[in-house]
């Protein structure tokens, strides 16, 4: 046990951080006041329209909804064939099936928030079970939740054998581990909760569930993408980066991609590196792209 919590804090002392809140808030601020205005282009926000995760995680879904749903994204590959369609369709997994029966475009995948989302408060049994079963009726990425409680106590090994464990059933599917930033209060922590997801299976990392407040946010989003490059020259593994909960308008998805292009670079500006979990944020572009207020989702 002391062997495996010193591996953890020797794979932790290798990155910095003891970072202060204050210089991340300072950081963010320059680059959002020296860098935004030029990504402020129509470019950019096609580019951020097909980086979209178009997400339904209501109590309320059904089959018929979700369906609906699907439905739309098909329609807009036919409406708009000179636009980029959404990345992802992302739901609960009771409704993996429904989707990949319904979904006609390629190139779009099916994301299945697993693990018992948004509290990670179940036992492991469970979460594979459930991670498993998405997969079988059609996922195609997986969202998991960090569990943030064994992280805030400590209890490293524990976080990393979990998310160790459902990367394992995951298989060559793809992996995004929220942080759940808006809990975890500190860039400090933030920056090890990212260290550890990605040390242990990890493919992308996630902000928020969009179920508690504070979700998103730059100054998370900073700490994850220094997190994420240094992770990348240490190791070569590149890792994809995705804010949810909370982008509201164009302006925030243009902040997210600036903190993204300064912080990683070009290598990550491509839809299958970057992405954005948002349900609002897809009419909000359209309506920019086009010109017209449009509400096609």
């Amino acid at each position: 046990m002391k062997e495996q919590e010193n591996k953890y804090e020797k794979t932790l002392g290798l990155y910095n951080t003891t970072i202060s809140d204050e210089e991340v808030r300072d950081a963010v601020r320059k680059i959002i006041a020296e860098k935004v205005h030029e990504n402020d282009t129509l470019e950019v926000k096609k580019f951020l329209m097909g980086s979209v995760e178009l997400t339904t995680l209501k109590t309320t879904d059904s089959e018929e909804s979700v369906l609906a749903f699907t439905e739309k994204v098909n329609l807009f590959d036919d409406s708009y064939p000179d636009l980029p369609h959404v990345a992802t369709i992302c739901v609960y997994p009771c409704f993996a099936k429904t989707v990949a029966d319904t979904l006609e475009v390629d190139g779009v995948e099916i994301a299945c928030v697993s693990g018992s989302f948004p509290s990670s408060q179940a036992l492991i049994e469970v979460k594979v079970a459930e991670t498993a079963l998405a997969i079988k009726d059609g996922a195609t990425e997986i969202d998991i939740v960090l569990p943030v409680g064994k992280f805030l106590s400590g209890n490293y090994e524990d976080v990393a054998d979990e998310i160790a464990e459902l990367k394992a059933v995951c298989g060559e599917h793809k992996m995004k581990v929220i942080l759940e930033t808006g809990c975890l209060k500190t860039a400090s922590n933030i920056k090890k909760a990212a260290i550890l997801a990605m040390y242990a299976g990890a493919d992308y990392i996630k902000t928020s569930t969009g179920k508690l407040e504070p979700a998103a946010t730059p100054e998370a989003a900073y700490v994850m993408c220094q997190a994420i490059k240094e992770y990348y020259e240490k190791t070569g593994i590149q890792i994809g980066f995705k804010p949810a909960g909370g982008l509201n308008s164009v302006m925030d998805a243009l902040i997210y991609f600036t903190i993204v292009k300064e912080v990683l670079g070009e290598q990550w500006l491509t839809n299958e590196w970057f992405r954005m979990g948002t349900s609002r944020l897809a009419n909000l572009l359209l309506s920019e792209i086009l010109g017209e207020e449009t509400k096609f989702f």
